[in-house]
């Protein structure tokens, strides 16, 4: 007879654990069991079936695997928390005592220091990994880096976390890595590409943060002191790939004054013993040694050596110095009837150096630590702003004449309403010194864009037209650059015509001329209320004035007035029947009825020897029968459709309708948005032919 197994004791009750039981089984208390959890990556896990899990029981319970906490038995973290218990016993017993200063000693030299350099080994054995899940990382520290120290966040932590950030950013800067950028509600997002990975990383505005009490503070700081060691690892890692000194050195006293990227000098690694080469705030002064020296010549006098363009063999040519080799191929269709290639982007070092060749200044009212950033990281060395906003800045001076670019954010207001500006001081040449006083004056050859200049031209990879973002002027639409519209969705960037659907034009135009004849009609409905409430106060006031008007006589008049009336209507309709024409538009009947009802004219004309004029074509008619079309062709369409459908089994059936059902309801988001488009562009152009 076969053994017979205990319940609950193999398959899925085996294979999960609750979280008691695993606490009670790694005998550490429950906050050190979510950051040992936190650290070595184990969340908790849903089983399929609970009532296998908890003999029967369906109870809200939190389950974790059970190799899971086997496997933190092995923990060494576990000691460092259970001799960090033991301490913390100490002190309290001291405190209890009224031993300030053993307490204080017992906590600076007995407490556990805990290290995490092993648990950012196991989690991530290749560097690839880490670089993957770097996106939560630098989220949460650039998030950190921007609270305000609170008992809960202490400013050691804003600290370390500001200066990681701004070590990775310099990278980023180094290397030219960073992609992309968006402006969004919740902050400002950024991609930058390092060893063929993408990481995007979410960087808050720089507002006053209030944080509220429903945060549990300690979670997110288990995670930042995890991260803070992860990102160390990999600033050391990105520093040396490149050829740079980790860490790199930091000025204190330019940090206080507002520096943050110019706080930081790079020292790059040079070829010889003494070869060393500094990068300051983005600019770089490289000092090499005799030996250095002496290897770069016998690599010159090597390259001159090899065959020049005039030695080259068979005829072939050597691409001299004056020659670019950069430059990016184009495919060319050799046939007409060809397929057309896709034409390959710019290159990235043709986008690294995008902003090369230009010295910016930023006013005041912009930000300024994502300009300079963005600003840096593809190819500006030359970055300004006023003294106010900081140190580390190229120039203060917003008068400095090699400024080619100057960024401002203020509206253009009208000459009367400025200030008056004082008269420059003069020197002694007499002559008065130039100065800039935005926006009363403007310095000439230098070109005055909005910050969303900036951001465009690094998502398209290319320098945009700076006077569709001059200041006060309105801006091109924002949109993201990782999001691209799909057929049938809105897109800002095209005309309505070439995204709209066949007739949608015309039946805007129809529905706007609707409403225009409702609304008329309301008004002459208000007009005849008007004139019939102004005849009846006359009649009244006639009588109240002691006139007399004899029985019946206005009565006679009315009636005599609607007797013609009727008259006149009656000859009216026969005189339209007569001439064949229809109080039914023809837009709204068939075409069968429409020809029937041609025909019937023409026979009418012919009889009476009158002469059938041809029928006016108003543009309302022109749209009302284009929209017509459309929609029959739709219909067509449609039935067509349908056709086809009685054709598959019921379940691709019930798949197809849920797809257009999702087709249609985005086919009407993307309609709506396209007619309110549409009124905006019609009230613009009705105000600017006012105007």
């Amino acid at each position: 007879m076969a053994r017979m197994k205990k319940k609950g004791t193999s398959g899925a009750a085996k294979n999960y654990i609750t979280r008691t039981r695993a606490v009670k089984k790694l005998q550490i208390s429950l906050p050190d069991f979510r950051r040992l959890c936190i650290f070595k990556g184990i969340y908790p896990r849903e089983p399929r079936n609970k009532k296998k899990v908890h003999k029967g029981s369906t109870a809200a319970t939190t389950y974790y695997y059970t190799k899971d906490i086997q496997y933190l038995l092995h923990e060494p973290l576990l000691n460092k928390f259970r001799e960090h218990k033991a301490v913390a016993k100490k002190v309290a017993r001291a405190l209890g005592r009224g031993e300030v200063g053993d307490a204080a000693r017992l906590e600076k030299t007995h407490i556990p220091k805990i290290k995490l350099d092993h648990i950012i080994k196991e989690r991530y054995p290749t560097f690839i990994d880490a670089l993957r899940d770097l996106d939560d990382a630098l989220s949460m520290l650039f998030l950190f880096a921007n609270l305000p120290s609170s008992p809960h966040v202490p400013a050691k932590t804003i600290a370390l976390c500001q200066r990681l950030c701004l070590e990775f950013e310099h990278y980023v800067i180094a290397s030219h890595s960073l992609r992309k950028s968006f402006l969004s509600i919740k902050g400002i997002y950024y991609q930058a590409t390092i060893q063929g990975q993408d990481i995007l990383w979410l960087v808050p505005y720089r507002f006053v943060q209030r944080t509220g009490g429903d945060i549990d503070f300690r979670i997110m700081g288990t995670f930042v002191e995890f991260y803070t060691t992860l990102l160390g690892f990999v600033n050391f890692r990105l520093y040396t790939s490149i050829g740079l000194v980790y860490p790199p050195k930091f000025n204190a006293k330019s940090d206080e004054m507002g520096g943050e990227l110019g706080a930081f000098q790079l020292e790059s690694k040079g070829l010889g013993t003494n070869g060393d080469a500094t990068t300051n705030g983005g600019e770089q002064r490289t000092i090499t040694s005799a030996e250095a020296q002496a290897e770069v010549e016998k690599v010159a006098a090597l390259a001159a050596s090899e065959p020049q363009e005039e030695d080259a063999p068979n005829g072939a040519t050597v691409p001299g110095d004056d020659e670019n080799t950069d430059k990016i191929d184009t495919f060319e269709a050799v046939a007409q009837d060809a397929d057309i290639l896709p034409q390959p982007q710019a290159s990235n070092d043709e986008i690294a150096s995008l902003f090369a060749p230009f010295t910016f200044f930023l006013s005041r009212e912009t930000p300024r630590q994502p300009l300079e950033f963005i600003l840096k990281a593809f190819g500006c060395k030359r970055v300004g702003w006023d003294g106010i906003l900081g140190d580390g800045a190229f120039t203060t001076d917003e008068s400095d004449p090699s400024i080619t670019h100057q960024i401002v954010d203020r509206p253009a207001l009208p000459a009367e309403s400025l200030p008056q500006v004082p008269s420059a001081p003069e020197d002694k040449n007499d002559n008065a010194a130039p100065r800039v006083q935005w926006p009363r004056s403007t310095m000439p050859g230098r070109t005055y864009v909005q910050p969303q200049w900036v951001w465009d031209c690094i998502n398209q990879g290319k320098l945009l037209r700076p006077d569709l973002y001059a200041p006060g002027a309105e801006l091109p639409p924002h949109l993201s650059p990782w999001v691209k519209p799909k057929k049938g969705e809105y897109d800002p960037n095209l005309p309505l015509e070439a995204q709209e659907r066949e007739g949608e034009a015309e039946a805007f135009e129809e529905e706007e001329d609707f409403e225009e004849e409702g609304e008329e009609e309301e008004e002459d409905e208000s007009d005849v209320e008007m004139r019939t409430t102004d005849t009846t106060n006359g009649t009244k006031a006639i009588l109240d004035r002691g006139g007399s008007v004899e029985a019946g006589e206005g009565m006679d008049v009315a009636s005599g007035e609607s007797e013609s009336d009727d008259e006149d209507e009656e000859d009216q309709e026969d005189a339209e029947e007569w001439d064949g024409i229809e109080s039914e538009p023809e837009s709204d009947v068939s075409d069968g009825e429409a020809a029937r009802r041609q025909h019937q004219r023409e026979l009418e004309a012919e009889a009476t020897g009158k002469t059938l004029e041809p029928p006016v074509v108003t543009a309302k008619s022109k749209n009302a029968e284009i929209r017509k079309k459309a929609e029959k062709k739709r219909q067509q369409e449609a039935e067509e459709k349908e056709r086809q459908k009685m054709m598959l089994p019921r379940r691709k059936r019930k798949l197809l309708k849920r797809i257009e059902y999702g087709e249609e309801k985005r086919d009407k988001e993307a309609e709506a948005l396209r007619r309110k488009r549409r009124r905006i562009e019609k009230a613009q152009a009705a105000a600017n032919a006012l105007s």
